[in-house]
């Protein structure tokens, strides 16, 4: 189960110290939603900047998917238990079904596979947005997820697999995170295994269902009730056990014996891992036999990334190289989606993200010189300085005072005052902290060079 949300110990309805709850309260907010206060979402947005930076450097150009879909267009890209976790509503317009976008991976499908973006590939795309599928209010999920992910499309080979995992690791060491592995597998050799075992179809999706969730007593009674060989099974219950280094890597060709499809799943595997351990990325990586996506789409090298303190992965992701030909135009990808609200309780985890970017200047002048003081500021601001104007109403001293406080309350560096008494209309009063004894007069010309000392 994963662990409450950061978002959303900020997102509590506010009270007074030692106030009782209203009963109330719940209801004003739809279970499973967000609303990012202030502060927070200073730092999801630094967040989400600091990762689509690194995305643009490797030259992934970000796409804006829409909001909505329609169901019978987007179902072919979406498997049956996604659907029913959907937000569905009727279009007023044409009366067919809508979905609220519950994935960005299929929409992306949709859109390539319309021919909507220029075909050169490779072809990347990265994108910050939010899905929304319905959970229960019991399972401890959120139904709006933040996501950030990228996209590498028109390519299947060793390499393309590799940089997809490069560059999350890099996304995260960007982050400041140090902390983190990553669990790589190949969806095709557990797949493999249980089309080996001759189960039924629905018995194979039911297998790879439980194998997902790492639900070992239910798939045991799956085998049982496929009525499976032992030895086959063994294997089977085997694999999700199997991570760690190279030694997993012997102990699954054991298990392929000369079985193809196990073989050329493992082969790809370890290409990759050698791929990635020659990069000097071996330290970040977990080989597991057992790594099993809960989409079905994935049908290749397939990855989910862990941090020390969260208990749940805070991304992954995968090949898929057929999802795009279920929208008319097959092309192999492979891509991965960061849930920024675990990042964020990661980063929280070893004290990174904590820094708010606060104004560096309190801006106070009368009402009457409204008219400068937007100048002044917008004048700070060219000079890069972060500013909050403010409106003085008392006499000098005591305005002096309350701007003083103010930019105590704000965490504000200097204090900036337009229009006292004494002033002359190019002049203002300078306090360079809030502790400072005396405000400095200078002439308003100086005061971006006068701040930035």
């Amino acid at each position: 189960m994963s662990r409450p949300s950061r978002f959303k110990r900020a997102r509590q309805p506010a009270r007074q110290p030692g106030a009782a709850r209203q009963p109330h309260d719940r209801s004003l907010i739809p279970v499973g939603m967000s609303t990012i206060l202030p502060r927070t979402a200073q730092r999801v947005r630094r967040l989400e900047e600091i990762l689509l930076t690194s995305l643009a450097r490797w030259g992934y150009q970000e796409i804006i998917p829409p909001a909505f879909e329609y169901l019978d267009v987007l179902a072919a890209g979406l498997e049956p238990e996604m659907i029913e976790k959907c937000y569905k509503f009727a279009d007023r317009t044409t009366g067919r079904i809508l979905l609220l976008r519950p994935d960005v991976t299929a929409q992306i499908a949709r859109i390539v596979a319309m021919g909507m973006v220029e075909p050169a590939f490779p072809l990347r795309l990265c994108y910050r947005t939010t899905v929304f599928r319905y959970e229960p209010e019991h399972a401890g999920r959120e139904r709006e997820i933040f996501q950030v992910g990228a996209e590498l499309i028109g390519v299947d080979d060793v390499a393309m697999d590799g940089e997809i995992v490069a560059l999350m690791i890099e996304c995260l060491e960007r982050l400041g995170l140090s902390a983190f592995t990553i669990s790589l597998g190949h969806v095709g050799f557990f797949k493999a295994l249980l089309a080996r075992s001759g189960m039924s179809p629905e018995g194979r999706k039911r297998a790879e269902q439980a194998a997902a969730r790492k639900d070992l007593p239910r798939l045991e009674e799956i085998l049982a009730q496929e009525r499976v060989p032992k030895q086959a099974a063994r294997g089977i219950l085997e694999a999700p056990g199997l991570y760690g280094g190279d030694e997993v890597l012997e102990r699954g060709l054991a298990l392929a014996g000369r079985d193809r499809g196990l073989r050329s799943a493992l082969d790809r595997l370890t290409q990759a891992y050698r791929l990635l351990g020659a990069s000097g990325l071996k330290g970040h990586l977990l080989l597991d036999l057992g790594e099993f996506r809960g989409f079905d789409y994935y049908d290749g090298v397939v990855f989910d990334v862990f941090a020390g303190g969260v208990g749940c992965e805070l991304g992954g992701g995968g090949r898929y190289n057929h999802l795009i030909g279920r929208f008319g135009r097959d092309l192999p990808s492979t891509g991965f989606a960061f849930d920024v609200d675990r990042l964020f309780q990661a980063m929280e985890q070893v004290g990174e993200g904590r820094s708010c970017e606060r104004a560096d200047v309190l801006l106070s002048a009368p009402a009457r010189r409204a008219g400068q003081l937007f100048q002044v500021a917008r004048m700070l601001r060219e000079a890069g300085r972060r500013v909050i104007q403010g409106t003085l109403r008392a006499t000098e001293r005591s305005a002096i005072q309350s701007a003083i406080e103010e930019a105590r309350r704000l965490a504000v560096a200097s204090v900036v005052i337009l229009g006292a008494p004494k002033l002359a209309a190019d002049e203002a009063l300078v306090i360079r902290s809030p502790s400072a004894a005396q405000p400095v007069t200078v002439k308003i010309k100086e005061l971006p060079a006068v701040l930035k000392k």
